[in-house]
């Protein structure tokens, strides 16, 4: 996206002996030696460790997170303004009229806004530790250095706010919650093939697949409906049609979201679970996480030890973020996953409507300014407007208005994020999390003294006599009664099997009294199962255990599809030999597989069997596929004509026509790795031919859509964009022996030495030792804060 600033690509691409030292030293923060900071109450030392991790102590809590700030801008200075810039709809300022599209629809949804609005409601000790933060990365934005993106896009950041740290917070409610995507896609399959066809396109979860909660742990206390709640399944609405063109506004901000790598994507989500001590060896719990989000360069998250007086959590923090996000304290740990509820929803607001209206101001690079009108009806923004660019209101049809928990005012989720960072038991840990309001996750929790527990908290809908899976009336007639009561939200506490597995699954069994979502809104089933499976074969588990179970690439999915695949008529000697060699295949995604290639390739086939219906690019997941090829459905015939047999065949010939395309004719050659690799991509620059090979980083992966070790390759490229991007394993028994890693490196510039460390190790399989312990931190540097004046 980035535009001009030649003459500094030119330095780039010379960039050697004398320029790299400059740009090195221009942009490489101090890590050793003394500062004089204003803002600060005390001294602070932050010591770096072998991988560049800060271990920072302080004697308050305020001058340890305003160390957090400091570290954050000198490591991640780049990244943090583009976050900040995504959240204000900024992007073009700096990027030029190709980031257009994506400030419409940032602008337009109103995240910073919404992040304004959160800000006076977060409590006293919050908003004192925002400021600190504050202040500690406006105090590393003073020392002069210049990260290389300023430096080629020829601009200065502004100072930070502390509404800038709320904003990333809402755009990760974005990334993490709602269905908006999903309703746009129901209301074109229902148009296209009546309301039958969505079960077809989009597979319901199983009957008998597993669940985080089971029966018993649900509770006898939500055993029966409560007011206002609905037990069953409703059925669906009366939809209003929506014309191609309302559909097409709508899907031009699922593109604008897509090209900021936010978008709903199979197998995005996460794996976290609990072990309890009566599972372990060393008879204390044991707790493992890894999110499953964007692989970008830099990577999202930062490892960091931070210790103040009370506050002493270590784990994954989000440079913008004065809190570890995952992680634990001396006393307690926890994980997170997605939990998947509906907490959007699509409302085709009637003529007589009432609407607001404002205007936004978007500064463009080189060019005018563009003015869009933003319109509001009682529900939300309305986003039918503003996606298509050059379409009038007029011409994208009814106005659709987006309702969703992040845009309601008094949002208090930061006060949950800080508040567990201080949480010393479970009550502690549930009275942070009563403040949650989204994005609505599973958290896994596990304490020293041997307990074990899960809850889901978050504002989550309550709708009567309607499932939120397709756009509804503005009429009145299908609004929110209210959200389900924090207490009755899914949560167990020691459950009596010791064991919690969440992987993006349904999380509750029938019986439930309130409806979480639509029974299209889990996960596949296959990485919930493969876990417990591999957790409940050994009755005593080990970290080692847990490790190789995070590290797990078999593809149970694969099983599933195994009889179907290996029962295909072959149509040439080549389809034969391809056959030949999935009948020995096991199932493992490793990178010297051909067996895995083969069939993620023929898989990418079949997941478009449902393109000529819809007459657009769907990619349906494993389970809508494999339900029709066991079924005989309608969507295996092309045009109309032929059956799944015929679909076999013709996807295979078409899946090793691409293989031999791109690898050439030797099929024992065709090895996984070689075509699926891990791209941890620029934001910016990813796609900027004269930066992208400095910026961008790849390597190959093991892992699949459906493993363990999710590692989803791209339809059409077999990169992978997702997957485990930190991972932690958290041993209660001595929390110091506890181990974590992210998926490339603490530092941003590709010019630094902690850039990329971690990759090596995190593809491998290694860890880092999440330790507050010095003897543990290998070689280190030491950079002691100093009160400017003191």
């Amino acid at each position: 996206m980035a535009t001009g600033a030649l003459g500094t690509l030119l330095l780039l691409g010379a960039a050697g002996g004398g320029v790299y030292a400059w740009l090195r030293a221009t942009s490489e923060p101090q890590r050793a030696g003394n500062a004089d900071l204003a803002g600060l109450g005390g001294t602070v030392q932050v010591t770096r460790d072998a991988w560049g991790v800060p271990h920072i102590r302080a004697q308050t809590d305020e001058d340890a997170v305003f160390a957090l700030g400091f570290v954050h801008w000198q490591d991640r200075a780049w990244q943090m303004d583009f976050q900040r810039r995504v959240a204000q709809g900024r992007l073009s300022e700096v990027l030029g009229e190709a980031a257009l599209p994506q400030d419409r629809f940032l602008r337009t949804w109103g995240f910073q806004r919404a992040a304004q609005s959160a800000l006076p409601a977060l409590d006293a000790r919050s908003r004192r530790l925002i400021a600190a933060y504050t202040a500690g990365v406006n105090a590393a934005q003073g020392r002069g250095k210049t990260a290389l993106e300023f430096r080629i896009l020829g601009y200065t950041p502004d100072p930070w706010q502390d509404v800038d740290t709320v904003s990333w917070s809402k755009l990760m409610a974005f990334d993490l919650g709602g269905n908006y995507d999903d309703e746009v896609l129901n209301a074109h399959v229902t148009r296209r093939l009546g309301a039958g066809g969505l079960d077809q396109v989009t597979a319901p979860y199983p009957a008998g697949g597993p669940t985080i909660l089971s029966a018993d742990e649900v509770g006898a206390e939500n055993a029966a409906p409560q007011t206002g709640a609905t037990s069953a399944a409703p059925s669906l609405p009366e939809t209003p049609g929506l014309p191609e063109a309302t559909v097409a506004a709508l899907r031009a901000h699922l593109r604008a979201a897509e090209a900021l790598g936010m978008q709903q994507l199979p197998g995005k989500g996460s794996n976290d679970w609990v072990i309890a001590g009566s599972r372990t060896t060393t008879g204390k719990p044991i707790l493992a996480d890894d999110p499953h989000l964007a692989l970008t360069a830099p990577m999202l998250w930062y490892l960091a030890d931070v210790q103040g007086k009370d506050l002493k959590a270590i784990g994954a923090s989000i440079p913008g973020l004065p809190a570890i996000v995952i992680g634990r304290n001396e006393r307690v740990a926890w994980g997170v996953t997605n939990m998947n509820p509906d907490v959007q929803d699509l409302y085709v607001e009637p003529e007589s409507a009432k609407l607001t209206s404002r205007q936004e101001v978007i500064k463009v690079k080189g060019q005018e300014n563009v003015t869009i009108t933003v319109r509001e009806s009682a529900h939300g923004p309305v986003i039918s407007d503003n996606g298509g660019g050059g379409l009038n209101f007029a011409d994208a049809g009814p106005r659709v208005a987006l309702k969703w928990t992040a845009l309601q005012p008094g949002d208090t989720t930061m006060d949950a994020f800080l508040g567990l960072n201080y949480a010393q038991n479970w009550a502690d840990f549930t009275r942070a999390l009563s403040r949650y309001v989204g994005p609505s996750q599973n958290f896994v929790y596990a304490d020293v003294d041997g307990n074990t527990g899960y809850y889901a908290p978050g504002r989550v809908p309550i709708r009567e006599g309607w499932d939120g899976s397709l756009p509804v009336p503005g009429d009145g007639s299908r609004e929110w009664r209210g959200y389900v009561p924090f207490e009755a939200l899914p949560h167990t506490f020691n459950p009596a099997d010791g064991l919690v597995v969440t992987a993006n699954n349904r999380v509750v069994p029938d019986g439930y009294p309130y409806l979480l979502g639509n029974t299209r809104n889990w996960a596949e089933p296959y990485r919930a199962q493969r876990i417990t499976d591999l957790l409940t074969a050994t009755p005593k588990l080990s970290v080692a255990d847990v490790q190789r179970t995070q590290l797990d690439t078999r593809s149970l999915v694969w099983e599933d599809f195994r009889p179907i695949l290996l029962a295909t008529k072959p149509g040439s000697d080549r389809a034969r030999q391809a056959l030949g060699t999935l009948q020995g295949w096991d199932g493992s995604m490793t990178t010297g597989s051909v067996g895995a290639l083969l069939f993620e390739a023929w898989l990418m086939q079949l997941q478009e069997m449902a393109r000529d219906e819809l007459n657009d690019a769907t990619v349906m997941n494993s389970l809508s596929v494999l339900n029709q090829l066991r079924a005989g459905g309608e969507l295996c015939a092309r045009g109309g004509q032929g059956d799944c047999a015929a679909l076999l065949t013709r996807t295979l010939d078409a899946a090793l026509g691409d293989l031999q395309a791109r690898l050439g004719d030797d099929m024992t050659g065709w090895t996984y790795g070689k075509l699926h690799q891990v791209a941890s991509t620029h934001r910016a620059f990813g796609k900027v031919g004269a930066l992208a090979w400095l910026f961008n980083h790849h390597a190959p992966t093991p892992g699949g859509t459906n493993t363990v070790n999710v590692a989803r390759p791209e339809h059409g490229t077999f990169a992978q964009t997702h997957g485990p991007s930190y991972r932690q394993i958290v041993d209660l028994s001595d929390p110091n022996r506890s181990v974590y890693i992210g998926s490339l490196g603490q530092a941003g510039s590709p010019l630094a030495p902690h850039a990329t460390d971690q990759m090596t190790r995190w593809i491998g399989g290694q860890y880092l030792p999440m330790s507050t312990k010095p003897a543990d931190w290998g070689n280190t540097q030491t950079l002691t804060l100093h009160p400017a004046g003191k």
